[in-house]
């Protein structure tokens, strides 16, 4: 057993972060080949129906869409 937290393992089929991943301004993080990034924020819903909190939470997916955080299709 080691001590050490992030670690590949042999063959390189799986790498554990027991630590920090720190990814620079010059890194970036793909999955599936597309860049993932932060989702712009996305403010309280005020909705009053639900009609209103449909356009909300829309909005929502759509963000998370365009970071690439959830698949468009």
């Amino acid at each position: 057993m080691s001590n050490v937290k992030n670690y590949t393992e042999q063959g390189g089929e799986r790498t554990v972060i027991g630590g920090t991943l720190e990814i620079t301004s010059e890194g970036k993080l793909l999955f599936g080949g597309t860049e993932v990034q932060p989702a712009d924020n996305q403010a309280d819903s005020t909705a009053v129906d639900v009609a209103g909190l449909v356009v909300d939470f829309n909005a929502l997916l759509a963000k998370l869409k365009a970071a690439g955080l959830m698949n468009s299709q």
